[in-house]
């Protein structure tokens, strides 16, 4: 995943640069197409889903084994001004993520491989509402900066299983808040624009839900458990 961002972003720093260096006018593709108020599309795209812990006390780290995931959604576009667009972004996004538990959380108790795991799948339904501004359109690239917040439904939470950690269930909550930040440019063709672009993604509200037992290993010395998660995004509009 690190260096598909990292090539992607070559790749954008490497357009806007050539669009410095190489000043002369060119044809335009698709002219009028910003000038439209209102545009559709959609995206494919991959990304990758991390936790971020606070604890109770002082112990090892929760580790977290992340993977990488699918995405697929619609876009809504509506037109402000040359530089601003509003943009709603509904989209399914399916990753997961294994949470590994040092042995020291289990003082006094024999655990198993199994209770130092956790493999948590996560199917979110997404609806993000973003800004996006952009900068002058050059020939045929436009680059952006995006930002917004949204609110996910996690079809795969478990919050409502009545069995938890003890019989091997690792809960969540279904309903999470995020703040997005990102950036992209758009690329002119003949026929329609298309725009890679990198998204990362926070959430506000802690997801974990609490075993029965409050000294539980698994739940107990957590404080809060956010996701973070990086999107890369192509659109085609």
């Amino acid at each position: 995943m690190k260096r598909i961002l990292i090539i992607l972003t070559l790749l954008i720093a490497s357009q806007t640069a050539s669009a410095q260096l190489f000043s002369k006018e060119k044809i335009k593709n698709i002219e009028n197409f910003d000038k439209q108020r209102v545009s559709w599309g959609f995206y494919l795209g991959l990304n990758t889903y991390d936790y971020q812990f606070v604890y109770e006390e002082d112990k090892p780290d929760i580790l977290v084994e992340t993977s990488m995931g699918f995405s697929v959604g619609l876009v809504s576009n509506l037109r402000l001004n040359d530089y601003f667009d509003l943009r709603f972004e509904p989209g399914l996004f399916i990753t997961t993520r294994n949470v590994m538990y040092d042995p020291s959380y289990f003082a006094g108790l024999d655990p198993t491989s199994s209770d130092l795991l956790r493999e948590v799948k996560s199917t979110y339904v997404h609806f993000p509402l973003l800004l996006k501004v952009s900068t002058k359109r050059f020939n045929n690239i436009k680059p952006f900066i995006i930002g917004g917040f949204s609110t996910a439904l996690n079809l795969s939470s478990n919050e409502e299983n009545p069995d938890d950690n003890a019989a091997g269930q690792f809960r969540t909550k279904k309903n999470v808040v995020f703040y997005e930040l990102g950036f992209g440019i758009d690329f002119y063709n003949q026929w329609f624009k298309f725009t890679p672009s990198i998204r990362g993604v926070f959430a506000l509200n802690d997801e974990l839900v609490r075993d029965e037992d409050p000294n539980s290993p698994w739940t107990g010395n957590v404080t809060t458990m956010k996701t973070r998660g990086v999107f890369i995004n192509f659109t085609f509009q």
